[in-house]
């Protein structure tokens, strides 16, 4: 049995770690309201592109010489994949998700016969596929540090994927990312980047796009638009890896911070127990002994 003394230890020391819990449950919570609502609001910029790009893409689909970006180079052979994860832990499966999910791609990938390059984008992903693929990944990026992930960082990883593309380095890109539900649910995702996956041509998107009219025309529309629209895509995954990230963070501090207090609450217990029964033991060796005499 532990003596006062390290049961004492022990408290305070499992008190200190519930105040860096409570701590970083209220700053995670802080920094989610912020990245939830750039999220929310780059979701319907991000998906308005989409299918206005669908639908152009629809009405130049028997035209040929279209550009990689939405095609792609027409074979299936090598597939660059692009998991996103955050640069820091404590957000308990958040990143462990997004590792697993990379890691079970690439296997089914390899075992069809394809080859598989990595490009990961979070200090958490490129540290755990440094581990097992190391000979496939061929470059890597962390998110901003900063309070809010600027555009540029979007805009530079889209210019290095399509720089990669004109160079021929790989036919299919892949990006794998936490898509943000909410604060408890964040989703393991693929969205395939090149070729352009073109959304369901629905009801309500057929009906609003079927009287635009494009100037210039569409195909000289694609070639301006398909960059933008890799850069958007990639910014609104970043906005909603962050917003993810802050939600499960959020969630693992206030969990351990739950599990701090019983584990206070259970050595306090024994604390008083074991006082208790050693108060207890002398008074009994009192009595003894004035028997005794």
């Amino acid at each position: 049995m532990a003596s006062l003394k390290e049961l004492r230890a022990r408290i305070g020391s499992v008190k200190s770690t519930r105040k860096i819990t409570s701590a970083m449950k209220m700053v995670a919570a802080a920094k989610l309201r912020r990245a939830e609502a750039r999220a929310a609001a780059a979701r319907p910029y991000a998906d308005a592109m989409r299918r206005m790009l669908a639908e152009v893409a629809r009405s130049v689909a028997n035209e040929g010489g279209q550009p990689a970006l939405l095609t792609g180079t027409g074979q299936d052979k090598v597939h660059l994949l692009i998991p996103m994860s955050s640069d820091r832990g404590l957000a308990g499966a958040f990143n462990s998700n997004i590792n697993r999910t990379t890691r079970n791609l690439v296997l089914k990938l390899q075992a069809e016969g394809k080859t598989v390059k990595l490009l990961p984008v979070g200090r958490k992903t490129h540290d755990f596929l440094s581990r097992e693929f190391a000979d496939l990944i061929i470059g890597h990026r962390h998110l901003a540090a900063s309070k809010e992930i600027p555009f540029s960082a979007a805009a530079e990883l889209g210019e290095q994927i399509s720089s990669l593309l004109d160079k021929g380095e790989f036919d299919v890109c892949t990006l794998v990312y936490n898509q943000f539900r909410n604060v408890m649910t964040q989703t393991p995702t693929e969205m395939q980047l090149i070729p352009l996956a073109l959304p369901d041509n629905d009801n309500t998107a057929s009906t609003d796009l079927a009287t635009y009219e494009f100037e210039p025309d569409e195909g000289t529309l694609l070639s301006s638009l398909l960059p933008r629209n890799l850069q958007v895509q990639l910014y609104a995954t970043m906005l909603e890896t962050a917003a993810g990230e802050n939600g499960a963070r959020m969630t693992a501090m206030d969990n351990a911070t739950r599990n701090a207090g019983k584990a206070i609450d259970r050595l306090t217990l024994t604390y008083n127990r074991t006082r208790q029964t050693n108060i207890t033991n002398e008074l009994i060796e009192i009595i003894s002994g004035a028997q005794a005499v």
